[in-house]
């Protein structure tokens, strides 16, 4: 009995359910590269090379072990660019008994597997997805019956259930979360570490010259490539993290500085997010490290926190509210994205820099996405499924699962509060303090309106007022909405003018 077991591209991962009990000589691995999940967005071209690359050395690997791989190239005369019709091609060819697979990350793709035995008259057996901490069943049994929902109340639940960071039953430390440490500015003379990059060897120059010569108008700087693309690398780029960067992680997480995207964080999520590495995997080395003396808790509990608690959450998020969340627009944003997004071309330094190292990388990290990018398009009023897919498209990290909730939930706040219990909408203050960019910028971050002030300053309050009606009552914004009931209605209607202003100049 012949059993052909499908491998989506987010799926490079030894221990998949759907490789569990495996025949070699019997069965057969297909994997297909599909044009059509490059497209539905301009993807990086990075990161369209990252995932095309991995999937061919995962596939040689596999090869190597004696394992029969069906592998449709993406250059290959006879792909027709969408993974079911490419299924159904090899049903034909194979004439397999039966189909196993592990079910998709994606929306879109788990509707088309459910076509599958319609289409082929045969057994689809879809595998839970074991690389997660929770099940979707389990994540489904923590959000039943509450009334809103908090990642910290799942995140400490995740804790207890996999020992991670335990000692008797009690946290690591006496506490749940060390997030109050991990808010420092960078020092000026404290240099971050050369991080670990990689190579291009051969397999990985012939699908960069594939991308370039098939996605020449999609964004990102191609040359710059430089993302491990095998599990022995992504094994490698982590313990670099874990030496050289996991130490300071919990201090300067929120930290930015100009010239220096990577600073201290990990950069294995596009690696973790293709299944190159496991969470388990990762949390348990990062807290060997504090075990062992070699980082400080409160950097441990930084990461794992990003792992089992954010990581497992979105993920929980995404599934339970699909596919309504994708058209989320709470707050009714309908502004077009603004072009510089693409090219980087704003005199907004914060802006001008992540973005342009954005094309460079094909990453930010979260600060960058959520209080520079993310915190203008929320200010500014952009309309939730543009933001969403301009993340989607940019970061090689960035698959729907994850990206989605991230972006409507926490940076525009468009599920209305489903993921985070305020907006995260903060003047140019908070980039100030957590950055030397205003330093560098065209506009002077002290000043509150005018032709010389920082944008995100008047553009911050025109966003409370346009919002008052919704918001005010937040008890996280009581604050700054004390602080606007002092304004006269002239000082209020030119605040609103002058961010109207600088918002019509942006297109």
């Amino acid at each position: 009995m012949t059993v052909l077991r499908v491998l989506f591209n987010d799926q490079l991962t030894d221990t998949l359910s759907a490789l569990a009990d495996l025949e070699p000589g019997r069965d057969v691995v297909l994997m297909v590269e599909a044009a059509d999940a490059f497209t539905n967005v301009p993807h990086h071209k990075q990161k369209i090379v990252l995932i095309l690359s991995a999937m061919r050395h995962f596939a040689a690997e596999l090869v190597e072990r004696g394992i029969a791989v069906d592998y449709v190239a993406l250059e290959a005369a006879e792909n027709s660019g969408e993974m079911t019709k490419e299924l159904v091609r090899a049903v034909a060819r194979r004439r397999p008994d039966r189909i196993v697979l592990t079910e998709p990350s994606e929306w879109r793709l788990s509707r088309e597997v459910a076509q599958w035995t319609a289409l082929t008259g045969l057994t689809v057996e879809v595998r839970a997805d074991t690389r997660f901490f929770a099940s979707h069943d389990r994540f489904a049994a923590w959000a039943n019956g509450r009334t809103s929902w908090r990642m910290e109340h799942f995140y400490r639940e995740m804790r207890r259930e996999h020992h991670i960071l335990m000692e008797a039953g009690r946290p690591a430390g006496g506490e749940w979360n060390f997030d109050p440490e991990n808010r420092k500015r960078l020092p000026r003379g404290l240099k971050p570490p050369n991080r670990l990059r990689f190579a291009h060897d051969a397999v990985t120059q012939a699908v960069m010259a594939v991308v370039d010569q098939r996605f020449p108008e999609h964004f990102g700087q191609i040359a710059l490539f430089d993302w491990p693309v095998t599990r022995s690398d992504a094994l490698r780029a982590f313990q670099d993290f874990v030496d050289h960067g996991l130490p300071w992680f919990g201090d300067y997480q929120d930290a930015m500085k100009l010239g220096a995207p990577f600073l201290f964080h990990s950069l294995i999520s596009p690696a973790l997010n293709l299944g190159l590495l496991t969470p388990r995997e990762v949390c348990d080395g990062a807290e060997a490290a504090w075990r062992l003396g070699a980082a400080p808790l409160n950097a441990v509990e930084g990461f794992i926190r990003q792992i089992l608690g954010w990581r497992e959450y979105v993920r929980g998020v995404y599934w339970t509210h699909m596919p309504g969340y994708a058209e989320a627009n709470a707050l009714q944003a309908t502004r077009a994205l603004p072009q510089f997004y693409w090219t980087g071309e704003t005199e907004m330094a914060c802006l001008k820099h992540a973005i342009s190292d954005t094309a460079r990388h094909a990453y930010s990290h979260h600060i960058q996405r959520l209080m520079v990018t993310g915190n203008f398009a929320l200010l500014a009023g952009v309309a939730p499924k543009e933001i969403e897919q301009w993340y989607l498209a940019v970061y090689a990290d960035a698959f729907e699962w994850v990206e989605m909730p991230n972006t409507l939930g926490m940076a525009v706040f468009a599920d209305g509060g489903q993921m985070a219990s305020k907006p995260y909408a903060a003047s140019g203050a908070y980039i100030d303090r957590m950055s030397n960019a205003c330093g560098a910028c065209a506009y002077d971050v002290k000043q509150k309106s005018g032709g010389e002030a920082c944008p995100f300053n008047y553009l911050y309050w025109a966003f409370l007022i346009r919002h008052q009606a919704r918001l005010a009552s937040n008890p996280r914004l009581a604050m700054p909405y004390r602080t606007l009931g002092n304004w006269s209605e002239e000082r209020r209607a030119a605040v609103t003018a002058e961010a109207e202003a600088f918002l019509a100049r942006c297109g």
